[in-house]
């Protein structure tokens, strides 16, 4: 992708050498917040809000919301501060009501609600992009939204960006988990998961911004959603087609399950066509179970049991983004992979394959999303235009050993590929596709998922990554 257009890759089917189509939203529904008007941003600190560092060659400021003091230092209309072992915030006495009509069902129905809004984060970097997350329970029948509220450099304000509409269900009495394209201010705009400046050769960047997230439940209920993180990860990476190469620091593997996409074709194609597109969610199941974590079999019992790896099913299901059409949405994987017992989940950018080294030394493994052609990653046997793997360990060379959910089979889902390929595919912004275009790379997002009490190792390695 070139001009304005977002580096946002497309995740695809990993065979797939030209990018899937994302769908655009033909003006989508209005945001049904009900609550209290954006806020503009400002020249005030934001407390219990301490800048994280700059991260490596790429410029990423990660931010989160988790402590019990950091939520009650947000702005609270209806929401109540749960403490205990992992604190978070619930509907308290609703601020109000709202109408939602679900573009997806195009059901209709009343909802209360209640907002928190966090206190202005000015990033440590002026940023071209930002990719908001959320870890949180949404019992049957209840949702949420999560909003960014930004400010440019230049003191104005974006709009009040819808970053998703997120509910771990899909029952009857659950809305589409969705994102919401075309939004944008000629300036600005979203791309499924991802804020990004139009032009950013403008000078034009976020500055700061503030997270807003709304809870909704049916009038009269007593369930509420429970947010246990809310955060988001700005960043500014340099337009490159290749990187520097780092020099191997570590060799170890970690014991992850292997799991083949590819085994599931045709299964379930209400589902962004079935297996052959869903290596995020395949990738997000492989780490969730190295965690010790699985679906129980109640959750499993709609899966045709004639299928093999059941759980991959489920988590392309959980995964699933209705306006996407697609289960390759960022901050859906991490939510989802959230859903289960005591684990973290975000999403990031790393600035080296030195950054997974020490995460993986700690036994954190890292979902990596990259884009290449069939040569330019030996071993791979494919092209893609957006692809996600599971990066498990690296041997005494360097290299780098993936779980690629691309395999024909489970058995041959461990692949070891080679540093150099492997680290430039992964970090790069820019690429030449089969037609000999330019095209975007994702400059080195991944997928971080680790559980509630990390070793102080692990703490870290966390720490270097710039999360916490």
């Amino acid at each position: 992708m070139t001009g304005s257009t977002p580096r946002r890759t497309v995740l695809a089917a990993a065979v797939a050498l030209a990018a899937g189509a994302v769908v655009t939203a033909s003006g989508g529904p209005a945001a049904a917040t009900g609550g209290p008007a954006a806020a503009s941003g400002g020249p005030e600190a934001a407390p219990g809000a301490a800048p994280r560092p700059r991260q490596g060659p790429h410029l990423v400021d990660n931010q989160a919301w988790i402590s019990p003091a950091q939520w009650r230092s947000g702005a609270a209309h209806g929401v109540r501060v749960e403490e205990g072992r992992r604190p978070g915030i619930v509907i308290g006495r609703p601020a109000g009501t709202a109408d939602y009509t679900d573009p997806h069902t195009h059901r209709s129905a009343t909802w209360e609600y209640a907002v928190w809004t966090s206190p202005l984060h000015r990033s440590t970097v002026p940023a071209t992009e930002a990719v908001a997350h959320w870890n949180a329970h949404t019992p049957a029948g209840t949702w949420l939204q999560v909003e960014l509220l930004g400010t440019y450099n230049d003191g104005s304000a974006t709009p009040a960006y819808v970053m998703g509409r997120w509910t771990a269900g899909d029952g009857e009495a659950d809305i589409r988990r969705t994102s919401l394209d075309g939004q944008g201010d000629g300036r600005s705009s979203i791309s499924t998961d991802t804020f990004a400046i139009d032009t950013p050769a403008t000078g034009l960047r976020l500055a700061a911004y503030r997270l807003r997230v709304t809870l909704y439940r049916p009038p009269g209920s007593r369930l509420t959603p429970t947010v246990w993180r809310l955060g988001a990860m700005a960043s500014d990476v340099p337009d490159r087609f290749t990187v520097d190469a780092s020099t191997p620091t570590y060799a170890g593997e970690l014991e992850v399950p292997g799991y083949s996409q590819e085994i599931h074709k045709g299964q379930y194609p209400q589902y962004d066509n079935g297996g052959e597109a869903w290596c995020s969610p395949t990738s997000s199941q492989m780490i969730i179970e190295y965690w010790g974590r699985r679906p129980s079999p109640a959750d499993l019992a709609w899966v045709d049991p004639s299928y093999a790896d059941p759980q991959v099913p489920q988590a392309a299901r959980g995964t699933y983004d209705y306006q996407y059409q697609g289960c390759g949405n960022w901050p859906f994987n991490a939510a989802y992979a959230a859903t289960y017992r005591d684990l973290n989940a975000v999403v990031t950018r790393l600035g080296s394959l030195n950054d997974v080294e020490r995460l993986v030394r700690a036994g954190i493994p890292a979902i990596t999303s990259q884009s290449f052609l069939a040569g330019e990653l030996t071993g791979a046997g494919y092209g893609t235009s957006g692809h996600l793997m599971a990066v498990t360990g690296f041997t005494e060379d360097g290299d780098v050993i993936a779980h690629d959910p691309a395999a024909p089979d489970d058995a041959a889902v461990r692949r070891v590929y080679r540093r150099r390929e492997f680290e430039n595919v992964w970090l790069r912004t820019k690429r030449h596709n089969a037609s000999g275009n330019v095209a975007s790379g994702t400059g080195g997002v991944c997928y971080l998922y680790w559980p509630t009490d990390p070793t102080p190792g692990q703490r870290t390695a966390l720490a270097s990554a710039g999360i916490r």
